[in-house]
């Protein structure tokens, strides 16, 4: 079973478009990439979430043109949850 951990802060990349922005991912246990996230998630070993304002998001795989990337079940047009998050120091 995963083990859940919660996304504080992300470091952007340079890249225009939104499947592209996530260079890495943070919180209270360290700093990793977005790549090897993707990993952990998909071997089921963490589950990662993020909270924001009054709700739980969680975070799942997308894909784009062939390229696997993170974003919440609850984006919208409008919003992209994991954007929206402080960048990490």
């Amino acid at each position: 079973m995963a083990i859940p951990r919660q996304i504080k802060c992300i470091t952007k990349t340079d890249r225009l478009h939104r499947h592209e922005k996530i260079k890495n991912i943070g919180g209270d246990w360290g700093k990793l990439s977005e790549a090897y996230a993707i990993a952990l998630i998909e071997n089921e070993t963490f589950a990662y979430y993020i909270t924001l304002e009054d709700y739980k998001a969680k975070v799942i795989i997308a894909e784009y043109e062939g390229r696997k990337y993170l974003k919440t079940d609850k984006d919208t047009l409008v919003l992209d949850n994991l954007l929206s998050l402080p960048e990490c120091p």
